[in-house]
């Protein structure tokens, strides 16, 4: 039986998240009370050998017992790091009987992208990790000013390099109490494509180009976990899917 809160919106325990859609490995756990604390190792190719022996370091003091959700960026990124990362949230959800949240990798960096000044068309952003003292998990991420209803003024879009000289796209609008709005669902297309949907784009917007290291923004897949705890969401661990967008062999 699970014995984590079902009713109340606080979360008794910790939340741990990991990312592993890129070459770095990021981890971040949190009670959200004070105690909170987020790394990342530049791995590469050696995800698969060093995953759980980081894992298990990491965790420490807190136990698996003190876990009461799992978050996990469910790209798009890497295919075998995603899965990589995915199979084992999955498993650990499943053997702990806690809920596990699968977060977008570009809504990630879409939340932990500090405000920028209103660019016009055609203007380009880059992701960069932000500074945290100390390394800790910052639950309050900084917000510009806020346009009614607590929306930022600007929608952020956010591209991202696929294979075969494809891009993954997606735009979001970010409430400081709800999280995101998904505008437009992250989607493979041509830069052609992309491009002429920014430009029809009805409102202004921040382009932000998406790196190949995101381990830094695990800390954002866990705040907007948590957001979703809050809301009172428990999510089966079979639901937490991968998106991939592409298959990794050309002509499937």
């Amino acid at each position: 039986m699970n014995s984590n809160p079902q009713d109340g919106t606080s979360v008794k325990k910790y939340g741990l998240a990991l990312h592993t859609a890129s070459r770095e490995l990021g981890l971040a756990i949190s009670n959200f009370a004070g105690d909170s604390r987020c790394q990342t190792w530049n791995l590469d190719r050696d995800l698969a050998t060093h995953l759980h022996q980081y894992l298990v370091e990491f965790i420490g003091p807190q136990t698996w017992g003190d876990l009461a959700f799992i978050a996990v960026a469910k790209g798009p990124g890497g295919f075998t790091g995603t899965r990589m990362g995915m199979v084992t949230a999955r498993t650990l959800a499943q053997q702990l009987d806690i809920p596990v949240f699968a977060v977008s990798t570009l809504a990630a960096v879409a939340w932990a992208e500090p405000p920028q000044p209103p660019l016009a068309k055609g203007g380009l952003l880059s992701a960069e990790p932000p500074l945290a003292k100390g390394g800790l998990l910052n639950t309050e991420p900084p917000q510009p000013p806020l346009a009614k209803g607590g929306l930022l003024r600007d929608d952020m879009a956010l591209q991202m390099p696929a294979q075969r000289g494809q891009l993954f796209g997606a735009v979001y609008s970010v409430n400081k109490d709800s999280g995101l709005i998904e505008l437009f669902p992250e989607t493979v297309m041509t830069p052609e494509s992309w491009h002429e949907k920014l430009d029809n784009w009805g409102n202004s917007y921040q382009l932000i180009e998406v790196g190949s290291e995101l381990g830094w923004s695990v800390s954002s897949v866990l705040e907007l976990a948590y957001l979703e705890w809050q809301m009172g969401s428990r999510p089966d661990w079979s639901d937490a899917l991968p998106f991939y967008g592409q298959h990794p062999v050309k002509g499937h």
